[in-house]
């Protein structure tokens, strides 16, 4: 049997950081090794860090349960203990983006599910089925730094993850998409913990989510974009339109999307052709039979009121994006609405799954 790969989580005692330790459980490939928070988490047994605030549900893993818990700052303290770290930091974004490079500097790899790199023109911000290819931009962030073996990659913002692989399936298949209006219906725990108090949410919707208007409208740019000359250079299209709402839902974003394709009338897919491209769709993660890739990335409803957070989430063990309602559209050409599981594909699966891509390319033969 092959050695399992020794990792850190580096936020560990948060809510993503619990959901890593969690999820890593038992991983054919990886095995937690070091765990590192806050200084007041620092120098505790990670049983007695969380002690009141485990959040999760199940029992601590007996693996992490005794290690003693590192402070996230200082980066030598991993050098020795893990082969690479998952990033679930809650931190300010400058503070976020300056501590990941000083772990990559030290030839650690982080791989984040923080934003404070997303922007960064040389970090790759990948969904493995649908832009692998940047990776190959990795190679250029190691130069710019004159780091050895560590590198920086991050996941995208979790409500992007109910359409985005719709959209590029649909873009891949020959039908570019000119213009999306997008209305996102997000989860209470999209917003961590304690998050959103009750009293806010319960009997209510939340008309406002900081930041995540220009996330949706933006970040799917840099994920449609090609590596040019060392850097991602981004997609100028669709033109996206947003509104992002908190709605009283534990886990599972749902998005109300309309599209306008980049086509005449007569080369626009028809309803059938679009479920066909969808319910056909695989790629990468897929062919390489990754331990988190679902094996149907999208999974097409057909009843008329369907998907439902509470139904459809853990679908492909909430790795896919679960897709229903498709007709035509009287402003755009057609909408749908489509629902991910937002703490699995949308955060810490998701960085597993990139972890698993970037195992399977050879980036931690080191």
């Amino acid at each position: 049997m092959q050695e399992k790969i020794k990792v850190g989580v580096l936020g560990a005692t948060g809510m993503v950081g619990q959901r890593y330790i969690k999820l890593l459980e038992n991983h054919p490939w990886f095995e937690v090794s070091y765990v590192a928070a806050s200084p007041r988490s620092a120098g505790k047994p990670y049983k007695d860090a969380v002690q009141n605030r485990w959040l999760i549900g199940e029992t601590i893993p007996e693996v992490v349960a005794n290690l003693i818990v590192q402070d996230a700052n200082d980066e030598k303290n991993a050098l020795g203990k893990c082969k690479f770290v998952f990033s679930a930091l809650e931190m300010g974004k400058d503070e976020i983006k300056a501590l990941e490079e000083r772990y990559a500097a030290e030839g650690i790899p982080v791989v984040s599910n923080a934003s404070a790199n997303r922007w960064t023109s040389d970090v790759p911000m990948i969904v493995p089925e649908i832009n692998y290819s940047h990776l190959d931009v990795i190679d250029s962030q190691k130069k710019h730094h004159s780091w050895n073996n560590g590198f920086i990659v991050v996941k995208p913002n979790c409500s992007l993850q109910t359409y985005m692989m719709p959209l590029h399936a649909l873009i891949q298949a020959g039908y570019p998409v000119k213009r999306m209006i997008v209305t996102t219906l997000q989860a209470t725990s999209g917003a961590g913990y304690p998050g959103v108090p009750s009293f806010d949410m319960i009997d209510n919707i939340v008309p406002f989510i900081g930041g995540e208007e220009e996330k949706t409208e933006k970040e799917c740019l840099k994920i449609l974009g090609a590596v040019k000359d060392g850097k991602i250079e981004n997609n100028t299209l669709p033109v996206v339109s947003s509104t992002c709402t908190r709605v009283p839902v534990v886990d599972g974003h749902t998005a109300c999307v309309s599209l306008e394709f980049d086509l005449p009338d007569e080369k626009k897919p028809s309803l059938e052709e679009i479920e066909r491209v969808w319910s056909a769709y695989t790629s990468l993660p897929q062919e390489l039979n990754l331990p988190s890739a679902p094996v149907h990335p999208i999974v097409v409803r057909h009843e008329e009121n369907r998907p439902q957070p509470r139904r459809d989430r853990e679908t492909e063990k909430g790795m896919a994006s679960v897709v229903g309602r498709l007709r035509k559209c009287t402003v755009f050409d057609v909408k749908f609405v489509a629902l991910s599981h937002n703490t699995k594909r949308g955060a810490a699966l998701g960085g597993i799954l990139n972890a698993e891509l970037l195992k399977a390319k050879g980036f931690f033969d080191f």
